[in-house]
This record gives structure tokens, sequence and C-alpha cells, in this order.
């Protein structure tokens, strides 16, 4: 069976529901409108609260011909080093919003990440669950 088909471990489901309810408390409390620099802020305090480990602007490098590059990639949440979340503030989620997420995990070697939009009315609507 191939890794991908795996269901995710119990304890990467468990920081997932915090990741969601860190999200959910962020734009209940300020709602859309800010910079993704605020929300992110904002969440990692509120996973920081929930005793989550959330590493901000974490570094991502580039394997690329043997060697380890410093392409200039960020995550903005590593969460327990299990879990990325990809913050926007955007008038709509894109293709290429989904793409970048899919290349962290790779990247990472993570299997599960979140895209979530904070420019919404609700915020279920601008969270997406991306598994590798």
């Amino acid at each position: 069976m191939s890794k991908s088909f795996e269901p995710l471990s119990p304890e990467t489901e468990e920081i997932a529901r915090h990741v969601v309810d860190s999200a959910f408390a962020v734009h209940h409390n300020l709602g859309p409108g800010l910079l993704e620099s605020v929300y992110e802020a904002c969440v990692a305090h509120e996973l920081q609260k929930r005793k989550q480990q959330a590493e901000r602007q974490v570094q991502l490098p580039v394997l690329y011909d043997g060697l380890r590059l410093d392409a200039g990639l960020r995550l903005d949440l590593w969460v327990e080093k299990k879990v990325i979340v990809e913050l926007k503030a955007v008038e709509a989620l894109q293709p290429v919003h989904t793409a970048q997420l899919l290349t962290y995990l790779k990247l990472s070697g993570c299997r599960l990440g979140f895209l979530i939009n904070f420019n919404v009315e609700k915020i279920k609507d601008g969270i997406k669950r991306v598994i590798l």
C-alpha cells in the first residue's frame, strides 16, 4: 500500500484539530480584512495556548542536484514539525496556492497541510485541508 493511502496518525489528527480551532478563534475575534502577518501571529498565539509548538516563517530549503539551497521558501506556520499551515488574506484561494502548499509538503516530508484564507465571511469556507 502506498504511503498516501495510509491514514494520518492520531497525533497528526489532534494537531489538525488544534489548527482548525485556532483559525476559528482568530477569525471570530478579528474577522476578515487584516494582513496575513496579523493572522499568522494570532494563530501562532492560539496554537501556543493549546500547548502546540508553532514555528513561524520557517526556512524550507530546496534539495537540488545534491545541494541544499536556500531558495527563499518560508512556511507560515509549522506546527509540531508535522503540519504545515499556509495563511492567506485574499479574495479567493487560487490553484497556485494549493500548488504552493503541495510543494511545501513534498519538500518537508510532511503529509498534512492547511491552506487558510481569512478574507471570508465564514472561516469554514476559507479552510482547505491538503493531504499527501
